[in-house]
């Protein structure tokens, strides 16, 4: 098949996870699981033998979880039937390797899905929250999400009260943040978290300095 004639179908890129840069061109079904006969293997004892499976059709391309189980998700959402991918979709298979799937003319640059080692995961493009295995559901307000990214980012260090506002607000609304309102929405976010594991104080404050994130690393 020639190059040019490959660029009109549909093109999964492997994101975060052991085959991040890899593509493959949609042309015909894609089997995706961890046995080594799939057309896509992802090497990971949280990927099923036989995972998920693409197949190009009159109406798109069909992504079809087959029975795994630590599940596949399309934008952050567990999927239980087969579904139409849409241009930019993200697709999540297990905790273990993360794709994104692009028409033939997406011109927009994809940015990197911030996954990064550690109990607690991030889909910046889904903003869905893992836990573990587990997903905060239903997920975290626009500004609770926007509060743990910035503590995410900088995981490990403690990042100043003024500077988390203003990061997680903005610099026009950071002015009518009050203290009480951070402590407010720092005590709502610890719930949600502990909600899917209570066993582990992820978020930190050190008192005189500011805040961290504790993101212990994956069992």
């Amino acid at each position: 098949m020639g190059e040019d004639f490959a660029e009109e179908y549909p093109i999964l890129i492997g994101q975060t996870g052991p085959l991040k840069g890899q593509r493959w061109v949609l042309d015909r079904p894609l089997l995706i699981g961890r046995e080594a006969t799939c057309d896509v293997v992802v090497p990971d004892r949280q990927v099923s033998r036989f995972h998920a499976r693409l197949v190009p059709s009159p109406q798109g391309v069909i992504l079809e979880d087959l029975g795994s189980k630590n599940g596949t998700h399309r934008n952050g959402t567990l999927i239980d039937r087969q579904v139409v991918l849409q241009d930019g979709d993200t697709l999540q298979i297990a905790l273990a390797q993360q794709f994104v799937y692009v028409t033939s003319d997406a011109t927009m640059p994809l940015p990197e899905l911030d996954v990064r080692p550690g109990r607690l995961r991030l889909d910046l493009r889904g903003r869905v929250v893992w836990v573990g295995l587990r997903q905060i559901d239903p997920p975290l307000s626009a500004l609770q999400f926007q509060v743990l990214r910035v503590l995410f980012e900088h995981q490990g260090q403690v990042v100043d009260r003024q500077r988390l506002i203003a990061e997680a607000w903005g610099d026009e609304e950071a002015a009518g943040v009050s203290d009480q309102a951070l402590d407010a929405l720092l005590r709502r976010l610890r719930d949600r978290i502990a909600s899917v594991d209570p066993g582990h104080a992820y978020i930190v404050t050190v008192r005189g300095h500011g805040v961290r994130l504790d993101n212990p690393p994956q069992e």
